[in-house]
Formats: structure tokens, C-alpha cells, sequence
């Protein structure tokens, strides 16, 4: 018990420095991990979150209309999960997203979304943090991505049920911190391709210009996330694509002089998934995995990869979280071997670089001398 409530005043004290409570200054870098295996064997996840340094887990639940409120599965995953961190002293988020086909493009089921969305702090009162949606600037999480006349139908609908899910989110739990868009880092902005997406950098003018039209003067959101993973394995985190759409980990300055534009202020910024893919050892592989589809590369280079990244973020001052794309890598080759671990939980040499370096930048020991 003694153990646990350390926990939780560690945790508590956490949300109070991340709300700007009782400091001066910026608040640190948080470095965590998306994973929603987190939800099964959650103490041993947590744990091994917590060993890489990682005091932030994101897990997701996923809507379908017509719920207003959490389905008893998800709820029973998600309270197990929860209870780890807050066990663990991980910071517990919830990702609250759809797949395009359940796209809430009506006024019904936006409300329902919103209701869906506001029951997770009020279901589960140790989640402080809730994103709502997930690369909105994809066709497979959102559409349609382009009006008849090839204008942007995403970002000005997605708008909408942001707004909206920020409101019902707030009227029951004020403090709670809304983290919105959550966007791909690569898009298209082609009304006519076979594969519909649009870039970050069109998606959040856009969003601004909805955002203005809207007549709305409170925000949508307290927190602007963006999912700055590379072109692919071999690109470090220091590229910058000054004359292209994209949007990485090294495109900062662009990042925040876009977000300026749409919303004004100085949204916080969060890095939301970010990880590139090791090679898995014969001697980790199961005889059922598939070749691998992807270039990956190798322990040592995703550790120094890792660690550089952490390194940048907290030199960034509006950036507040900087996530992993995973804890542990999925099983199967097909999948992400992005984590810090291997899947059968042997520790790959990120796992030590990354928690010294998220120590690092949590109490600000990382240098931002140029």
C-alpha cells in the first residue's frame, strides 16, 4: 500500500508539473510509448515501460456507433490497464479514435462520439489525458477526405467533432487535458488519387481556416499532436523538409509557425508516435512470422536514433511528449518491431539509452547549447 501511494503522489505531482501547476518555467519532456498490448498483461507492460523510462502509456478505445458510453469489454481492458500505471506511476492516456468507416460525419453521431469520448475520464477518473482521433489526414481513419470539387472535406468535419468532444470532455472533468489531431506525417493533398490523403501541412491550414469560419473563440483543443515517424528507418530525426508538406521531429519551426497561423497562441505540442523498425534476430523470430515488408535497421542504430530524438525534443520548448510506437515489438513480422524490447520481452540496447536519456530531459540535464 505504502508503495502504491508513493506511486500515486509521484503521479500526481507529474500532472501538476505538466499543467504548468507551481512552475515557472516550461515543463519537462515527457517520454512514453503508445501500446495498446498494454491492456493485456498490463503489470508486466507497465513495468516494462516504467524500466525504459517511459512515464506515459497511450492506450486506445476504439468508437462504433451508435455507443455513448464504453462497451463492458473495453471498459474492462482499459480499467486493468489504468490501474497498472497508476500501480506503475506511468501517466495512463486514452486514444479515442474510428476507423473510416465509422466516421461520425452527422450531428447524431458526433454527439454520440463526444458522449463515447467524455465517458472515459468520468469511467475512469485516474485518465487525465484523452486524444481525440487519429490521423485524421488518412483515409483509413477519415472520410471522405475531399469534397465533389476537390476541396478539403476532412479537416473542417473533423473540426466539428473536435469541438464538440472538447465540450462534453470539459463540462464533467475542466482539467482534463484535451490533446487534438494526432496527425500523419506524409500525405498527398491529390483529390483524384487512388489513395486519398492530405498532408499535415494543408490539414492544419485547413483546420485553422475551419477553425476561423467557425466563429468559435474558446479553444478545441489544449494540446496539438502530430505523428513525425520518418520516411523510413535509415532517416534521423534531425531531417528537415523545408520544401515539401511533411512534417518530422526536425521540422519544428514549421510545425509551430502552422499551428501559430490556425489557432494563434502557443498550443503545446506533443509528439504522438514516433519509432523506426530494428531487425529481429533468427534467434527471436517464432516459425510463424512472415518476411519482413520493410527496411529496418539495427539495435545500435535505433538506439542512437532514440536517444537523439529524446535529445531534440527537449530542446524544443512548445513540445511536451515525445511517444514511442511501441513498448514491446508486435509479434509477427508484418507488424511494428518499433519497440524498445523484443516480443518475446528480451531488451533490445534502446531500452537502456532511451530511460537514461528520458531521466535526462525529465530533469532537465540535457544540454540545448548550440
Amino acid at each position: 500500500m505504502r508503495v502504491r501511494l508513493a506511486a500515486l503522489f509521484a503521479l500526481g505531482l507529474l500532472t501538476m508539473v505538466l499543467a504548468g501547476c507551481g512552475r515557472k518555467h516550461e515543463p519537462p519532456l515527457v517520454v512514453g510509448a503508445v501500446d495498446d498490448a498494454a491492456r493485456y498483461g498490463a503489470s508486466d507492460a507497465m513495468a516494462r515501460a516504467w524500466n525504459a523510462g517511459f512515464r506515459a502509456v497511450v492506450v486506445s478505445a476504439v468508437w462504433k456507433p451508435p455507443r455513448e458510453t464504453l462497451a463492458p469489454k473495453d471498459l474492462a481492458g482499459l480499467q486493468q490497464a489504468v490501474a497498472a500505471a497508476t500501480d506503475t506511476g506511468v501517466r495512463p492516456i486514452v486514444a479515442v479514435y474510428q476507423f473510416s468507416g465509422s466516421t461520425p460525419l452527422t450531428s447524431t453521431a458526433r454527439q454520440q462520439f463526444a458522449q463515447y469520448a467524455a465517458s472515459i475520464p468520468r469511467l475512469l477518473p485516474q485518465v487525465r489525458d484523452v486524444i481525440v482521433g487519429n490521423e485524421p489526414n488518412l483515409n483509413l481513419f477519415w472520410m471522405p477526405q475531399f469534397r465533389r470539387d476537390g476541396s478539403d472535406a476532412a479537416a473542417p468535419a473533423y473540426l466539428e467533432l473536435l469541438a464538440e468532444t472538447y465540450d462534453a470532455i470539459k463540462v464533467g472533468n475542466p482539467d482534463v487535458n484535451v490533446i487534438g489531431a494526432g496527425l500523419a506525417p506524409r500525405g498527398g493533398d491529390d483529390p483524384h488519387a487512388s489513395r486519398q490523403t492530405h498532408s499535415p501541412t494543408r490539414f492544419i491550414e485547413d483546420l485553422g481556416a475551419a477553425y476561423r469560419a467557425s466563429g468559435r473563440t474558446k479553444p478545441v483543443m489544449d494540446m496539438f499532436s502530430i505523428h513525425p515517424y520518418p520516411e523510413n528507418a535509415h532517416i534521423p530525426p534531425t531531417f528537415t523538409h523545408p520544401h515539401t508538406t511533411s512534417i518530422g521531429i526536425g521540422d519544428y519551426a514549421k510545425l509551430v509557425r502552422l499551428v501559430d497561423a490556425a489557432f494563434g497562441g502557443s498550443l503545446p505540442i506533443v509528439y504522438g508516435e514516433y519509432g523506426v523498425e530494428t531487425t529481429t534476430p533468427s534467434s527471436q523470430r517464432s516459425l510463424s512470422q512472415t518476411r519482413e515488408p520493410t527496411a529496418t535497421v539495427s539495435e545500435g542504430a535505433q538506439a542512437r536514433t532514440y536517444a537523439q530524438a529524446v535529445r531534440i525534443a527537449a530542446c524544443q520548448p512548445r513540445v511536451r511528449m515525445l511517444l514511442f510506437f511501441h513498448i514491446t515489438d508486435e509479434p509477427e513480422l508484418s507488424g511494428l518491431q518499433t519497440g524498445v524490447y523484443y516480443a518475446n520481452g528480451t531488451p533490445k540496447e534502446s531500452q537502456r539509452v532511451v530511460a537514461v536519456e528520458a531521466d535526462r530531459a525529465a530533469s532537465g540535464r540535457i544540454s540545448c547549447s548550440k
